[in-house]
């Protein structure tokens, strides 16, 4: 999940390709309505066209309409009880940060069809040239960790078009320094925001909830650790019996 743009389709079949090399059983399930092209090719997909709504007024009678008809979404993800499920989410943020539908889908993941699930929340890596909008970054993840209630990662994606200059002070960004709004975004912002940078600053500091993962897709490594993250938070693997080693006369 995440802003539009900032990679969900892509980390989705990286992490589809990923597992599949892996020779995991897994699925991929996308819920934008809206969604035309794909990165891949999903388990489960169901694109409206005929309410002529816009893309936000789509989007929220389609989710109303998925938290009316759990019993169809049961038939569609049923026989994925043992498998791994990746749902690749819309763009639209005021779906993780101001309604209740998507706590309301996780809630019934969780409770209704007994998935262990986590939230993967992408950043592009472009927002940390602008201080401003980084934050705004930061506080829409926090707000969606508030919101949803579940387990969840942050992921700054794109890590591969970052220029040398910013390679050097990444670390302030991984771990959100409160220092970069207070001196970087007051020069770039009006005085009367001020108090309300101060105010943000105050919040992240006091809370610490939000630090990323970088994610670069060209390094199978940063790839690997990423997705380490994803199954450490589901507890992927900890039921399954330890291989027995071979005995070799």
């Amino acid at each position: 999940m995440g802003p539009a743009g900032s990679g969900k389709s892509t980390y989705c079949a990286t992490a589809l390709q990923y597992y599949q090399n892996a020779k995991r059983n897994v699925h991929l399930m996308n819920l934008d309505p809206a969604a035309e092209k794909f990165e891949y090719n999903p388990s489960i997909e169901d694109v409206m066209e005929e309410m002529g709504y816009g893309p936000n007024g789509g989007l929220i009678y389609c989710f109303e309409f998925l938290m009316e008809s759990l019993d169809w979404l049961e038939e569609q993800i049923g026989d994925f009880d043992d498998d791994y499920l990746i749902i690749d989410c819309p763009g639209q943020i005021e779906l993780y940060t101001h309604f209740p539908l998507m706590r309301q889908f996780c809630y019934a993941l969780q409770n209704t069809f007994k998935f262990n699930i986590v939230g993967v929340y992408c950043l592009e890596s472009q927002f940390i040239e602008d201080t401003t909008k980084y934050f705004a970054g930061v506080m829409s993840a926090t707000s969606a960790m508030f919101n949803l209630e579940i387990p969840q990662i942050n992921v700054m994606t794109k890590m591969d078009l970052v220029s040398p200059d910013l390679k050097k002070s990444l670390d302030r960004y991984f771990d959100p320094d409160k220092s970069l709004l207070l001196s970087e975004a007051n020069k770039q912002t009006p005085p009367k925001f001020l108090s309300l940078n101060n105010a943000i600053s105050s919040i992240i500091d006091e809370f610490s909830m939000v630090s990323f993962i970088p994610l670069d897709i060209s390094d199978e490594d940063s790839i690997a650790y990423v997705i380490s993250h994803a199954d450490n938070s589901i507890q992927f693997g900890e039921d399954e019996e330890p291989k027995e080693p071979k005995v070799i006369f």
